[in-house]
Parts: structure tokens; C-alpha cells; sequence
């Protein structure tokens, strides 16, 4: 006991607090960490559902796979060029309350989806659902650095992106149970289908707003809150970085951040690298169920569980390698890319020559482990770069890079795929993965510092 107390003490000391200031610190921390994860987990029930419901949207709307594509880029345009506003919007009005704002409105908005024949007018409500998504996870990661001292990030956004991961894998059951509780429309045979691509756009969405109830009663915005002060960091550099961010903010103007980011070169190389990053995720995740059931075979609800290894993957990576990187390179985490960059190309490439369902669940895993790793990475160096001034703008900044790349993913993998020529998705996805690997050798060389 005495060995613990003389820990907790050692731990509120180096955060400027004492050991029941700590206790209490600790306290809120966690619940908010385990609160935005738990809301995020859920989220994706309000956009996943779209890649999953377009083969139904197929077969009973008569649309193609390129007008289906256009479809969920705009999701990616909307929500890109949301967080580039949001991030920033969010710490000077407030970040919980954009949190909770965004998930209400994305629910409504997806329920009113599901009520539509209409492609244009879906496209449209879309369009809405992608910006309403975008009031969260910039907003989210201003929140978390106000909770989590940047040698705790990698651990602490790595856990949120995680949990994104694991909420792909949430939808995924989510909506094959729906299309299984809602029958389609009508066979020639005279029989309902599998499923209604309607219910995927109502049965997941309950998640979401019984959890942003729980986030806003339970989720606190900041250590004054509950009548602490703003913690100390440990490391010397971070507090003098950050005593020069508020300088910046408080001389230069509320939105001098963006200009302050953009002018940094290796800023510049991150915004690149997590483009190329979530091009090749959604690559995969937009159209992996549709690979199920054409190439391999598998009905619609069967593709949805054998494709759920890539975001299990993805959620098991994207926390392992950033909590990885707050042990052994916090101040410098582009090792790490550098790895995880090569390893996931090398292993995509090797998807389209896998016809076996179990070997392709297995590389499925490890394809979505070293991609997502990587967006883990990017959101601890964007608490890094921000720190608890405008950690949401630099998230945001980050967040629009890299559904900018999502976007065009979706129109022209989309086309490609009308062809049918699914070796040439995996071999561009396989491509961007290491062209990320050269983005962060460029991006570390000479760097020794926070930047």
C-alpha cells in the first residue's frame, strides 16, 4: 500500500496536483476517455451503414456502382470540409457541445434517409449526415488533450481510434441484424429478399443517441469543471510549446492556428500521409463487402461477417502502435508510420492472389492492423502538434486531408470497379500504403523535436 501511495503521489506531483487533486483528475479522465470511445463505437452505425446497404441499394434500386460511388464521397466531402471548420469552431464555442450536437443531428439525419426513393435527395441528406459527423472527432481530440498529458496520448487516441475500429465491426453485426429483422421487397419467385437496405438506416442508429445521452451527463469539459487548474507536463518541451501556442492565440487572433500549421513543411508531409492513409481504408471498407459476394461468392449478410476481420484489424492496430510510440517515440512518432506503411502494402498486395476465405480473413486483419495503425499515430502527433491550445484544429486540418482522399476513392474505385477489375483496387490501395512510407522518411529527416 505504501508503494501505491508513493506512486499516486509521484504521479499528482509531475501534474502539478496533489495526490487527491490526482485522484479526482483520474477519475474524470477516464470517464471521459471511456465515454467518447464508447459514443464513437456507435457513431459509425451512421455512416458505415451506406457501404454495407449498397449492394441491397443495387439489386432493389436498380443504381450503379459509380452512382453509388458518387453517393458515399459525399459523405467524405462534407465531413472532411466540416472538421477543417470544426476543429476550430469547437474550442472557441465548445467542444462538448459540438460533440453532442453532431451526434443528434447525424441520427435524425439518417433516419430521414431511410424514408427516401429518391437517389438525388439521399445524396443530398447525405451530403448533411457528413458535416453533422464532423462536430465530433476534432472537437473529441481538443477534449481529450484537456484530459490526457501528451506522454498518455499515443494510449488515449490510439483507444479512441481503436474504438472506431471496433465501432465498424459494431455496425457491421448491427446492420446484418437489421437485414435480417426487415425483409426486402418481393422475388419474382414471389418471396421477400434478404433484407431492406432501409433498416440500415434506422436499427443502428438507437446506439447513437442513447449514448450521446450518457456522454452529456457523464463527460466533463475540462479539469475546471470540477474545480481543478489545467495539469503540468512532464516534459519540459511540451510546456514551453505550449506557452508559446497561447502567445500565438492570444497576439495573433483566434484563427491564426491554421496559419501557424500550414506554414510547417512537415505538417504539410502528415496531412499527405493520412490522406493516403484513409484512401486506402475506405478503399477497403466501402467495397470489401461488394468483393465478398462477387468474387468470392458469399451472400450479402455472409460477406458482412467475413469482411468484419479488416475493421477488427483496424480497431486491434490503431490502438497497439500509437500506445507503442508514447513508450519508445513520443516526441517523434514517424518511425512507426514508416513500419506499419510498409508492412500494410506488402500485405495488400498479396489480397487479390487470396481466394481461400480463411487466408483472405487473415490478411484482411493484418491489412486493417497496419493501415489504421497509422491514423492512430496521426491523431497523437495532432495532440502533439496542438496540445491542449488547438489540438481540435490541427485534428480538423488533419481530418480534411484525409477524407479528401476518402472522396476520391469512392468515385474512382467505384468506376473501376464497374469493370470489374478488382486487381487494380488492391494494387492502388497496396501502392498508396508505401507512398505513405517515403512521406515519413521525408517528414523525419532532421526532425528531433515536437513539429
Amino acid at each position: 500500500m505504501a508503494d501505491i501511495s508513493t506512486s499516486i503521489a509521484s504521479k499528482a506531483a509531475s501534474l502539478g496536483y496533489t495526490p487527491e487533486e490526482y485522484r479526482i483528475f483520474k477519475k474524470h479522465a477516464i470517464i471521459m476517455l471511456t465515454m467518447f470511445c464508447i459514443l464513437y463505437c456507435f457513431l459509425y452505425g451512421g455512416r458505415l451503414n451506406l457501404g454495407l446497404a449498397i449492394p441491397l441499394m443495387t439489386e432493389q434500386m436498380g443504381w450503379t456502382k459509380t452512382q453509388l460511388g458518387i453517393l458515399s464521397s459525399v459523405l467524405f466531402w462534407t465531413y472532411g470540409f466540416g472538421h477543417l471548420f470544426n476543429g476550430r469552431l469547437g474550442e472557441i464555442f465548445g467542444v462538448k457541445r459540438f460533440i453532442v450536437a453532431g451526434g443528434i443531428l447525424s441520427a435524425a439525419t439518417n433516419v430521414l434517409i431511410s424514408f427516401q426513393d429518391s437517389l438525388l435527395l439521399i445524396t443530398i441528406l447525405w451530403g448533411f449526415n457528413g458535416y453533422f459527423q464532423s462536430m465530433l472527432w476534432s472537437p473529441g481530440m481538443a477534449l481529450l488533450a484537456r484530459w490526457w498529458p501528451g506522454n498518455t496520448r499515443g494510449f488515449a487516441t490510439g483507444l479512441c481510434n481503436g474504438s472506431s475500429g471496433l465501432g465498424q465491426v459494431v455496425t457491421w453485426f448491427l446492420v446484418a441484424i437489421a437485414f435480417a429483422l426487415v425483409s426486402g421487397p418481393a422475388g419474382p419467385d414471389g418471396q421477400p429478399g434478404p433484407g431492406d437496405w432501409r433498416a440500415a438506416f434506422t436499427i443502428p442508429i438507437i446506439g447513437i443517441l442513447v449514448v450521446v445521452g450518457f456522454f452529456y451527463f457523464l463527460t466533463k469539459g475540462q479539469p475546471s469543471d470540477v474545480g481543478l487548474k489545467e495539469y503540468k507536463e512532464a516534459e519540459p518541451e511540451r510546456e514551453e510549446q505550449e506557452a508559446a501556442l497561447k502567445t500565438i492565440v492570444a497576439t495573433k487572433g483566434k484563427l491564426y492556428p491554421y496559419i501557424h500549421l500550414f506554414s510547417q513543411w512537415r505538417f504539410i508531409l502528415w496531412c499527405l500521409i493520412v490522406a493516403g492513409s484513409n484512401t486506402a481504408r475506405y478503399g477497403l471498407l466501402t467495397w470489401i463487402p461488394t468483393y465478398y459476394k462477387e468474387s468470392l461468392g458469399m451472400e450479402v449478410k455472409a460477406g458482412i461477417v467475413g469482411s468484419v476481420w479488416l475493421p477488427l484489424g483496424m480497431a486491434l492496430g490503431t490502438f497497439i502502435v500509437p500506445w507503442i510510440t508514447d513508450k519508445y517515440c513520443s516526441t517523434n512518432r514517424l518511425p512507426a508510420v514508416i513500419i506499419c506503411a510498409l508492412a500494410a502494402g506488402a500485405t495488400v498486395f498479396l489480397f487479390p492472389y487470396m481466394t481461400d476465405p480463411f487466408i483472405v480473413a487473415v490478411v484482411l486483419f493484418l491489412a486493417g492492423f497496419f493501415i489504421y495503425a497509422i491514423n492512430g499515430v496521426v491523431w497523437a502527433y495532432a495532440t502533439d502538434i496542438g496540445g491542449r491550445v488547438f489540438s481540435g484544429t490541427a485534428a480538423g486540418i488533419l481530418d480534411w486531408a484525409a477524407y479528401m482522399g476518402a472522396a476520391v476513392q469512392a468515385i474512382i474505385f467505384g468506376a473501376i470497379l464497374d469493370t470489374g477489375a478488382w486487381n487494380i483496387l488492391f494494387l492502388a490501395v497496396g501502392g498508396l500504403c508505401v507512398i505513405n512510407a517515403v512521406f515519413a522518411v521525408l517528414a523525419g529527416i532532421g526532425n528531433k523535436k515536437i513539429e
